[in-house]
């Protein structure tokens, strides 16, 4: 899947915050994939990289999935189809919220 195209519905936009954990906020885009069952049961969720504004919904390129080792779902690290990130650019844009889980970040 690294390497496809997807499109994500952003229902976490850039600056807004969690709707349960009021404290966790967004510095980045975040949605799903539509149609995409991740092992949660829910639609795959992806972070969106190299976008700086909020938006409604995002196509772009897989670069990345952030296997999580403490949890039943991973996530997909998403950006426009030219745009390159290395592990480290990955892990420190999405620190806000993998902070709280074992990760390894796999490309």
């Amino acid at each position: 899947m690294i390497g496809d195209i997807v499109k994500v519905t952003v229902d976490r936009p850039l600056g807004s915050y969690h709707p349960k954990h009021r404290d966790i906020y967004y510095p980045i885009n975040y949605g799903y994939v539509k149609g995409v069952l991740a092992p949660d049961g829910e639609e795959q969720d992806a972070y969106i990289l190299g976008v700086d504004q909020a938006i409604d919904e995002f196509t772009g390129k897989i670069i990345a999935i952030i296997h999580r080792i403490n949890d039943i779902e991973d996530k997909w690290v998403v950006c426009p189809v030219d745009c390159t990130f290395t592990k480290e650019e990955i892990l420190e844009q999405v620190f806000f919220q993998e902070q709280y889980f074992q990760t390894e970040i796999i490309m």
